[in-house]
């Protein structure tokens, strides 16, 4: 293994070893991107306050999410086509989390179904549930996901309709790729993704194909997977697909504080304040910037978790003192996937855990738990610049 001292580490490896449309469909955002952009630049705002003369031993970073104990406070965010960017990507991404002692979610773009990431797990996992029109559809992939011992549902709220992204049209993005001139020039210099795909039979839409009326080729799949998100979706619809799972509910998506009242209204374990990282609203406000709007209206009145520009432990940390009780990235365990598998994903939870560790002793704090504002330098127009 190369030296791994950063996420942008493995996102290097990544961007070698992945097929373009794979690595871009990681590495982009919607529209202009700026929403894209903004989402690590307003980190990089953030100033930490140091501290010394202060004892740093027997530091902890465990916690818990949802309820469940986790070894910091970042749970593995879920990412479509996670199997395309590395053969069986869902199951090695599952199996890192496992083992590392954080929790992880299971898109429903997978290619991995929720039996084949069960069937390879000891633990149980979440799942992450896509409105779409088909109720039928819905119903019986809750029923599967119960089956599988799911111990969360997350409800993303922000795709009733799909923001454009340029490259993924440009790119003709499709699992698996239409073996285009250009694709295949592509894949003949990724022999390493190309002998992974070659050992596995999951190179599609799993939680999907076989299991939705009308969709038997890769054609009619791509057609049914742009045409059936629900564009109805409401906080009633919410209310009733909660009542359905009857378990725990994880609303991820909000980005306003009237949004915020409205999911602790219908109740939920958790809210995930997010933007889709960029890839929806082009010109939405960055995650990091909106939390502190989220705390002050909802803070305490249930878990909120923060998604979007997390590239570091130090951002893990600016959230956490901040107001959000944890975390989800998506991107820094993708870099990792990509790169190199279910090692790869280990290395970036490593990474961010030792920066989380080391920039919270050096903050003068031994207990995740005990951050706060009081540990962070802001511009004094960081919360109010956009009103």
């Amino acid at each position: 293994m190369p030296v791994i001292t950063t996420i942008d580490d493995l996102k290097k490896i990544h961007r070698r070893r992945a097929p373009k449309m794979f690595f871009d469909y990681c590495e982009s955002g919607s529209w202009t991107e700026q929403t894209f952009r903004d989402n690590t630049s307003d980190f990089a705002e953030i100033r930490l306050r140091q501290r010394v003369a202060v004892d740093m031993s027997n530091r902890t970073t465990r916690s818990t999410m949802a309820g469940q104990d986790v070894a910091m406070p970042v749970a593995l965010a879920p990412v479509g086509f996670t199997g395309m960017q590395c053969a069986d990507g869902e199951i090695k991404a599952a199996r890192a989390a496992e083992k590392f002692g954080v929790p992880y979610t299971l898109s429903t773009m997978s290619i991995c179904s929720i039996e084949d990431v069960r069937e390879h797990t000891k633990e149980p996992f979440w799942f992450q549930l896509y409105v779409i029109k088909d109720e039928e559809f819905v119903d019986n992939i809750i029923a599967r996901a119960k089956n599988a011992g799911v111990s969360a549902l997350v409800i993303t709220l922000d795709l009733q309709v799909l923001g454009q992204r340029h490259k993924d049209i440009k790119n003709q993005l499709t699992a698996p790729p239409r073996m285009t001139p250009r694709v295949i020039a592509d894949l003949a210099i990724r022999w390493r993704w190309g002998l992974g795909m070659l050992g596995t039979r999951r190179h599609t839409f799993r939680n999907i194909a076989g299991h939705a009326k009308g969709v038997s080729d890769l054609r009619s799949l791509s057609s049914w997977t742009a045409e059936q998100f629900e564009p109805k979706l409401d906080w009633s619809m919410i209310a009733k697909l909660k009542e359905k799972w009857g378990g725990k509910v994880i609303l991820k998506g909000v980005l306003d504080a009237e949004d915020a009242r409205k999911a602790v209204e219908i109740g939920c374990d958790a809210i995930v304040v997010s933007n889709h990282g960029g890839r929806q609203l082009d010109g939405a406000l960055s995650s990091i910037r909106i939390l502190p709007s989220i705390v002050k209206a909802v803070g305490g009145q249930t878990e909120i978790w923060l998604d979007s520009g997390i590239r570091t432990g130090q951002d893990v940390l600016k959230a956490l003192a901040l107001g959000a009780h944890g975390t989800m990235i998506g991107r820094a365990y993708i870099y990792g996937l990509g790169a190199m598998g279910e090692a790869g994903v280990t290395k970036a939870l490593e990474v961010i855990h030792k920066e989380l560790d080391t920039t919270m002793a050096l903050c003068g704090e031994r207990d995740i738990h005990n951050l706060s504002r009081d540990n962070l330098l802001l511009p004094q127009d960081f919360t109010t610049r956009w009103t």
